[in-house]
C-alpha cells in the first residue's frame, strides 16, 4: 500500500542525513588550493539510502545550511549549493533505484555514485565559468586557468566520495535490512 505522506521515519532520516552533511562539511583540509572533505560522500549516501527526492533534499539542505551558517556565503551561492548538491544526490538516487532486483548490488551502487559525483563536478565547473566570465568579466585564459585549478581538487573530492559512499552504504545496509527500517523507508517509493 502506497502512502501519500512522508512517514516520521523518512522525515527523521532526511533530517539526520542533512545534519550529517552539515557536520562532515565542517571537517575539511586544504589540498591544491581548494578544500577536500567527505560531505560529497554523505550527499551520495543520502541519495543511496533515501532515494532521489528525499536524498536530494537532505543533501541540498545540509550543504546549503553549511554555506549559510558556517560558510559565510551569500544567498545566491547558498541557492546554487542547494540545487547542485540536490542534483548530485538525485542522480545517484535515480540510478541506484532503477530496477529493484539490482538495487543493492555493488556495481549499481558505484555507478550511481560516479554519475552523481560527476554531475556535481560538472555543475561546479559551470558555476565557476559563469562567475569568472559573466559575473567578474575575466578574460578566457584566466577563466580556463581558474577552472583547471578547481577541477583537480573537485575530481579528488569526487573520487573520495565515490570510494567512501558505497563502502558506507554497504556497511549500514545489513543493519537497516535486519531492523526493518529499510523496508519501511522504501515502502513509500
Amino acid at each position: 500500500m502506497k502512502k501519500n505522506n512522508l512517514s516520521v521515519l523518512n522525515i527523521t532520516f532526511m533530517a539526520m542525513m542533512a545534519a550529517m552533511v552539515y557536520v562532515v562539511t565542517l571537517f575539511r583540509f586544504p589540498l591544491l588550493g581548494s578544500k577536500v572533505h567527505f560531505a560529497n560522500a554523505v550527499c551520495l549516501l543520502s541519495g543511496l539510502l533515501l532515494g532521489p527526492l528525499q536524498g536530494g533534499l537532505a543533501a541540498g539542505i545540509g550543504s546549503a545550511l553549511y554555506d549559510a551558517l558556517a560558510g559565510g556565503y551569500d544567498f545566491v551561492n547558498v541557492m546554487i549549493t542547494l540545487v547542485s548538491k540536490f542534483a548530485m544526490a538525485w542522480v545517484c538516487g535515480m540510478i541506484a533505484r532503477a530496477p529493484a532486483e539490482h538495487r543493492d548490488r555493488a556495481d549499481r551502487t558505484v555507478l550511481a555514485c560516479v554519475c552523481g559525483a560527476l554531475t556535481y563536478v560538472a555543475l561546479y565547473m559551470l558555476k565557476t565559468f559563469i562567475y569568472q566570465k559573466l559575473v567578474y568579466g575575466f578574460p578566457m585564459d584566466a577563466v580556463w586557468a581558474t577552472m583547471w585549478a578547481k577541477l583537480i581538487p573537485s575530481l579528488i573530492n569526487a573520487a573520495a566520495a565515490v570510494i567512501a559512499a558505497p563502502l558506507f552504504y554497504h556497511a549500514v545496509l545489513p543493519a537497516l535490512k535486519a531492523s526493518g527500517i529499510l523496508r519501511e523507508m522504501r515502502a513509500e517509493e
